[in-house]
Order: C-alpha cells, then structure tokens, then sequence
C-alpha cells in the first residue's frame, strides 16, 4: 500500500474514532449548580464504556472543588406521597466522592427534606454501582431536585436514571445526624 494512503486511512479513522468520543449537550431540563459550576464539564458520553450516561467532570483538578448535575420538577403531582430517584453510577480517578442527591422545597426555596449518598460513597475508580434516595413530599412542597454530586477531582458517569413514586413501606433516608456542639467554648 502507498504511503499516502495509509496516511489517509489513518487520518479517517482517528477522525471517526473522534467523533464517536465527542459527548453530547446534556438533555433539556439537566445542568450544572454547585460551589464550582464553572470548575466542571457535563455531557452525555457517546464512547461504548459511557453508554449515554450522564457525566460531570472536573476539568481543573482542583482537589476541593465540587459540582452537581440537576434537574428541578414541580412537586404538585407528587404532593403527599413518597418518591424515590435511583440510578447506577461509576467514577474515574474520583478525589472525594461521587453519588446522588435530592431535595424537596418550597416554592419559595426552603427545603423541607433533602438526603445525599455522601454515608455511601462512590470513590477512586469503580465500577457501576446503583445508588438510591427515598423521600416524602408534603403538601407544602413545590419542588423536587436531583441529581449527581461530583466533589473532588476526576469523573462521575450516572445512568439509567429512575424518578417514581414507591409505597410507605419503602423507608425514607435520612441525613445522619450531626455531632452536637459543645456546651463550653474551647479557648
């Protein structure tokens, strides 16, 4: 074969191969918040290993920054019921830690009930692990958002992702409780 082919062959295929790893805009209705929004990346990844999962991805490396992709419903149809969003999640050199998160409000914003998976992390580089959060919507609620935490350097992938209403018997999670403060001062 002729040496300009074979450049050529091998410029189509990088071209191809390129292509096919190039993410795609995240879905309507998802985006990015947090502490360092701008600190991080999000997409859908289109390569074979992704499988048009979500992902949000540190691109400066900074050790302390962290970020969430989100999605924000209206919480009037589910008022009074239980809802649980689950979905399987994978990292790549993760720093901290990736998981999920969701968090009913009002419509003015306060929140009224809000769970992390941050007792259950996902860390380093791990296979897909499913992750799930159950909470109850009151009558007073006007919002319900959810989505990935990515704290820390590398890569958090999320899919499939589930929203759906589930029966009282499933239990609702519940942030630990925090250390109580002290009595006295320390000086």
């Amino acid at each position: 074969m002729k040496p300009h082919y074979i450049l050529a062959a091998a410029a189509a295929a990088t071209t191809v191969l390129a292509l096919a790893a190039t993410p795609a805009p995240l879905p309507p209705n998802w985006h990015v918040a947090g502490d360092n929004p701008d600190k991080f990346a999000a997409g859908v990844d289109t390569s074979p290993e992704g499988r048009g999962a979500k992902f949000l991805l540190n691109k400066t490396n900074d050790p302390k920054a962290w970020a969430s992709l989100i999605q924000t419903v209206q919480a009037q149809r589910y008022l009074g019921q239980r809802v649980r969003f689950r979905a399987r999640l994978r990292t790549q050199d993760m720093s901290d830690w990736g998981g999920l998160w969701m968090s009913v409000n009002t419509a003015d914003g306060r929140t009224l009930a809000f769970y992390n998976t941050h007792d259950k992390p996902v860390r380093g580089a791990a296979a897909w692990q499913e992750r799930s959060i159950v909470l109850d919507v009151p009558a007073d609620a006007g919002a319900i958002s959810f989505g990935a935490i990515g704290a820390g350097t590398g890569q958090v992938w999320m899919e499939p992702v589930a929203f759906e209403t589930v029966g009282r018997d499933v239990p609702v999670d519940q942030m630990p409780p925090q250390a109580a403060f002290p009595t006295t001062p320390t000086l």
